[in-house]
């Protein structure tokens, strides 16, 4: 990697963190370019050499996070619900600050809408009608149900509304799944 790469990806992730950072002080439509770029140190032609403004900052952001969870989830699929959900509440802990302001009350709402779409593409292939526990039932319904309590969840854990540590809560909700798929 050249020392231009490297100075490129320095910026970013001084970009994105000052964000983040902007965001746990305050709602996201009262934050100025301006204010990221000198939080981050960094000038405004930085900025918008790399991004276009600051919901594609947004967009950058969360794509990398669905993206990673995305993949955590691909490497746990031969896991049980119970053992999957402890991974992805491992990553969720370690960029606490990026979850805690998105699913919280300053947060983007767009999030949330992207957050849980991709909740129920996950749970797409769990879901059988056909047969068991769920047979004859509508597999919207069943998505739209679980995709939304796990989002409720992890929400309730980010906004501190439930003491559980996140092991706990990430094995609970998995057993849930487990008996509910």
């Amino acid at each position: 990697m050249s020392t231009m790469d490297r100075r490129i990806l320095k910026s970013q992730e001084a970009i994105k963190s000052s964000f983040i950072e902007l965001m746990l002080e305050k709602n996201f439509d009262k934050i100025t370019i301006q204010e990221i770029s000198d939080k981050a140190n960094v000038g405004r032609r930085t900025f918008y050499d790399n991004y276009m403004d600051k919901y594609d900052l947004l967009d950058k952001i969360t794509e990398e996070h669905i993206n990673e969870l995305k993949r955590r989830c691909e490497a746990a699929s031969h896991l049980t619900f119970k053992d999957a959900n402890i991974t992805v509440f491992e990553y969720l802990k370690s960029n606490d600050s990026f979850f805690s302001t998105m699913l919280g009350s300053s947060g983007a709402p767009s999030f949330r809408s992207l957050f849980l779409e991709f909740v129920i593409e996950e749970l797409q292939g769990e879901v059988d009608t056909t047969q068991g526990i769920n047979k004859g039932l509508s597999k919207d319904v069943i998505l739209k149900f679980l995709g939304t309590a796990i989002v409720g969840m992890m929400e309730t854990y980010f906004t501190k509304e439930l003491p559980e540590p996140p092991h706990v809560i990430a094995e609970q909700v998995g057993i849930l799944l487990d008996r509910n798929l």
